[in-house]
Order: structure tokens, then C-alpha cells, then sequence
């Protein structure tokens, strides 16, 4: 065994950087299998993502028989967590802790939460569903208390862990990680969306019971082998006796600094413009264009395709020096293509025009959230990345569960008004509703560029930062990795 793994490393050696775009984001401090490790924590937030707002919403509607209203609500519920990212980031740039650890007990809790949540959701679910002869308000009890957990759970794993690769990785591969990271986070999504849907083809009770059990095993796995040796002990940083900022002081300091108010709006515009049409696009394909289930299903497959494309793009340019506003600010601009695109298919009747639109939705909004990422990852203050990030997350999760929602209320309110007459004979059919939606994200893209752009132009190489890292102890001898 170990003569093959050489073999094929050595194999893996000869391959160029040009055909493995993320292999330069290692370095000599976090080489590539560490940092593909590391990289793990985002599978599971993926794999808990689509469990939640994916395979769950159809079970529970379809198969458990529950009002869709309710099931909206509990999915809605983990977005309840999102705006304390900021706060869960900060408490871990100044953990107190005789073990000498920062992002570890984090990392370690929120998976603990996930899994918690995942374990006790099945037979929610099942009370949920009516299939009881207890009172109905435990089951919802049961349902909310593991959606919450597993919400908690994911949002904590993500902010911390992101700001655990910031600390290890020099500045100069930063970029490249964050691009790696994203693309991690996407094979998360793509693997278990499958892997669940296969699972579960012939659904039973039993049968959802051993999926989300089995989620809530891989999480902990996952994490554990991500977490494990990657955050070096340092007894003295974290120690009892030292002064603690307090979170409003540093949050002033953080929006004060560097336009981060700014920033942060970018981030809520674009993710917000880009996520309206997340529940849309396969409805749109299939009432309007007449498009097969199918072929709506192939639909993903276009979307990550764009994803991937972007990841790899924003790691190669990022990597050689590109501004990341900039990237970000052409994410944008691709997406106002994309969607014009989507529009135009339907007065000509154009599948092809969808597809084209989809798999550009894909690739600006990889290119708008890596650049974003990593402007926020460079301008984070010394000593302040882990509210830095958590402030990105709180913005990014909270924008897009919102806009979501908004997408789906416009489009039913506006086919409403179009049926009724109300809004003229030329827009009576269901495609008037769905284009509203359209035209909002492309008009909120145009907003994003707008903020974004004093950003591009106020660009700054970024101080470099001490040579050892934050994370090491003052001595070798200190040096204890757990």
C-alpha cells in the first residue's frame, strides 16, 4: 500500500499546475493533503445544507405528508443563527483557554451541535407527520429544536474553520485557498445531493431514519478528520489574564477600517441578487418552457459546472495579484448576462438560451462569492479574521435566505395580479411572474456594481503580515500540536 501511494504521488508530481488549478494553493507551511483535509469541514456544511433546504423540504411536503407552510418555517429557522457569525468569529480571534487553542473548541462544539440535531431529526419528523398518538406540538418542538441545532451547528463549523485556513495559509496563497475552499463546499452539495436522492428512492420511514442518522456519523467524521492536528497549542495567546475588546468596540473598529461597511453591503446586494432564483429556475423551465423533469435535473449539473469554472478562474487570477473587487464586480456583470439570458428564453422559446443563462448564474455567482471571500479575508484587521469572516457569513447566509424567500413571494404575487387582469392583456401568462424576478436581480446586480466600484478604485496592496504565524508559540519548544 504505502509503495502505491508513492507511486501515485509521484505520478500526481508530473501533472502541471496549469491542469490542477488548485494545487498552488499549497505551501510550505499547509501543504496540499493537510490542507485537503482541513478543506473536509466544508463537505459536511454542504451535505447539511442540501439536507436541509434540499431533500428534507420534498420529504417532508410529499412523503410526511406536512403543510408546506410549516415546512418553510422549518427550514427558515436556521437562518435564525446567521446574523451571530460575527459573533461566533470574534469569540474566537480572543478564546480564552488553558489548552491554548482558539478555533478548535468551536470547530468542535458547532460540530457537535450539527450532530445533535441530525440524530434527533428523523423521529421529529416522524411525530411531525402526524404518525403519533402524543400531542402534535411535540413533534414541532422536536423538528424546530433540530433544525435550530443543526443550523447553529453548520453556521459555527463554516465561519470558524474559514477563519482556521486564513490562519494557516501565508497571505500570498489565501486567495487560492479561499477558491479551494468554495469548491469544496460545492462537491459537498453535489455528493450528497445524489447520494440522498439514490438513497431514498424507495423511501420508508426506516429508511429516512438511517440517511440522517448515517449524515449525522459522516458530519462527525468528516469534521474530526478535518480538525485533527491542524491548530497549534499556544498556551500564552489564549491565556485567562490578558484584556478582551469588547465586541461592539471592535465591531466599530472593523466598519471604520477600510470601506468594510461598504463591503459588506456589496456582499448582501450580489449574494441577495443571485439567490432570488434559487427556488425558480426548474419551475421556470418546466411551466414555461415545456422542459422535461429531466431535463430541469440537468439544470444542477450546468450550475456547478459554472461554479467549478469560476472557482478555478478566481484561483488562477487571484493567485497572480488580481484585484478581488474586481473579480467580484465581473461575477456581477456575468449575471446580468445570465439572467438577461433567461428572460430572452422565453419569447424565443429557447432551451438553449436557458442553459447558457443557468450555467452563467453559476459561474458569476462563483466569481462574485470567491472575490468577496477573499477582499474580506485580505482587509481583515490583525487579530480580527474571525469576526472579519463571521461578519461576511452573517451577511451572505442572512441576504440569501431572505432573498429566497422574496423570490418566491414576488413570483406568486405577481402571477396573481397577472391572472386577475390587473397588470394589462399584454402580461396575463405565468412568465410574467417569473420575469419580475429576473428583472429584480439583474437591477440589484447593477446596485452591487455600484458599491463595488469605489471599492476597485480605492484598492490597495494590503500591509504584509509578520512572517511567523499568529497561531505559533513564542518557542519550538512550546510547540505542541494536539
Amino acid at each position: 500500500m504505502r509503495h502505491l501511494n508513492a507511486t501515485l504521488a509521484r505520478g500526481w508530481t508530473r501533472v502541471s499546475t496549469r491542469f490542477l488549478p488548485f494545487a498552488d494553493a499549497a505551501s510550505p507551511d499547509l501543504p496540499l493533503p493537510r490542507l485537503l483535509r482541513l478543506s473536509l469541514f466544508q463537505v459536511s456544511v454542504g451535505m447539511c445544507a442540501v439536507l436541509l433546504v434540499g431533500t428534507l423540504n420534498r420529504v417532508m411536503i410529499v412523503e410526511l405528508g406536512v403543510s408546506a407552510g410549516l415546512v418553510a418555517t422549518m427550514v427558515a429557522l436556521p437562518l435564525l443563527f446567521a446574523p451571530f457569525r460575527a459573533l461566533i468569529g470574534f469569540k474566537s480571534d480572543h478564546h480564552r483557554s488553558f489548552l491554548g487553542w482558539r478555533r478548535v473548541p468551536y470547530i468542535w462544539f458547532g460540530t457537535l451541535l450539527q450532530f445533535g440535531g441530525l440524530a434527533i431529526m428523523p423521529f421529529a419528523l416522524i411525530l411531525l407527520s402526524g404518525d403519533t398518538t402524543g400531542p402534535m406540538w411535540v413533534g414541532h418542538a422536536g423538528a424546530a429544536v433540530a433544525f435550530l441545532l443543526v443550523g447553529a451547528g453548520l453556521h459555527t463549523v463554516q465561519t470558524v474553520g474559514l477563519a482556521l485556513a486564513t490562519d494557516l495559509a501565508p497571505r500570498e496563497t489565501q486567495p487560492r485557498v479561499v477558491a479551494l475552499m468554495s469548491l469544496m463546499l460545492l462537491i459537498g452539495m453535489l455528493v450528497a445531493g445524489l447520494g440522498f436522492g439514490a438513497l431514498l428512492r424507495d423511501f420508508s420511514q426506516l429508511r429516512l431514519i438511517q440517511v440522517i442518522q448515517g449524515a449525522a456519523v459522516a458530519t462527525m467524521v468528516l469534521n474530526v478528520i478535518a480538525l485533527w492536528k491542524q491548530e497549534a497549542r499556544n498556551p500564552e495567546r489564549t491565556r485567562h489574564d490578558r484584556e478582551i475588546p469588547s465586541f461592539r468596540d471592535s465591531w466599530r473598529e472593523l466598519c471604520a477600517e477600510r470601506q468594510w461597511d461598504r463591503r459588506l453591503v456589496a456582499v448582501g446586494l450580489g449574494t441577495g441578487a443571485f439567490a432570488m432564483q434559487d427556488i425558480l429556475l426548474e419551475p421556470y423551465g418546466g411551466q414555461i418552457l415545456g422542459l422535461s423533469v429531466g431535463t430541469t435535473t440537468t439544470l444542477t449539473a450546468l450550475f456547478a459546472a459554472g461554479g467549478v469554472a469560476a472557482f478555478a478562474l478566481a484561483a488562477r487570477t487571484l493567485g497572480r495579484g488580481f484585484d478581488p473587487h474586481r473579480l467580484a464586480a465581473h461575477g456581477a456583470l456575468a449575471g446580468i448576462v445570465a439572467f438577461v439570458l433567461v428572460l430572452a428564453a422565453a419569447p424565443f422559446d429557447s432551451p438553449a438560451f436557458f442553459a447558457a443563462g443557468t450555467a452563467l448564474i453559476g459561474f458569476g455567482a462563483g466569481l462574485l462569492t470567491v472575490g468577496m471571500l477573499s477582499a474580506c479575508m485580505e482587509a481583515a484587521p490583525e487579530g480580527k479574521v474571525g469576526l472579519a469572516l463571521g461578519a461576511w457569513g452573517a451577511v451572505q447566509a442572512t441576504a440569501a435566505g431572505v432573498a429566497i424567500a422574496l423570490g418566491g413571494l414576488i413570483r406568486d404575487a405577481v402571477v396573481a395580479l397577472a391572472a386577475s387582469g390587473r397588470l394589462g392583456p399584454a402580461l396575463t401568462g405565468p412568465e410574467t411572474g417569473y420575469g419580475t424576478v429576473y428583472v429584480i436581480e439583474i437591477v440589484l446586480l447593477f446596485a452591487a456594481l455600484a458599491v463595488i466600484g469605489p471599492l476597485v478604485r480605492a484598492a490597495r496592496p494590503a500591509p504584509a503580515r509578520p512572517t511567523r504565524r499568529l497561531d505559533a508559540p513564542a518557542s519550538p519548544a512550546s510547540l505542541r500540536a494536539r
